[in-house]
């Protein structure tokens, strides 16, 4: 269970309808930074192969340019990283993720208060 404190607003960075970035794609962007590998990762995050593929490329389509590079597969292995462009996005997200718990940190803190337990993520 999450502890008092612990608790971190959730950022979502909406450009028009779509989730330009989010918690889960982020996620995703750091398993395949880990992985060298869009299956692998979305196995660590119990994801599917498809869904993670289809995060992928709406993140691929959504921005300038990709956020993922991949390679086919074959008898050396495929593989995919994370480009200079993506870990770009993921630094700068992961920053105003920093930047959003800071301003609203007494608000939590309050806000936890009203809770009767804080639930587990």
């Amino acid at each position: 269970m999450a502890k008092r404190g612990e608790t971190r607003p959730k950022l979502r960075v909406l450009i028009g309808a779509a989730v330009a970035l989010g918690p889960g794609k982020a996620r995703l962007l750091d398993a395949i930074a880990d992985t060298g590998s869009i299956s692998e990762a979305a196995r660590r995050m119990g994801m599917s192969y498809r869904r993670a593929w289809m995060l992928v490329e709406a993140m691929n389509r959504d921005f300038v340019h990709p956020l993922v590079a991949t390679s086919a597969g074959g008898a050396g292995g495929g593989g995919a990283r994370v480009t200079a462009w993506g870990a770009e996005a993921l630094a700068r997200y992961r920053e105003m993720e920093e930047k959003a718990a800071a301003a609203v940190s007494e608000e939590i803190a309050a806000f936890e208060e009203l809770l009767t337990r804080v639930p587990e993520e």
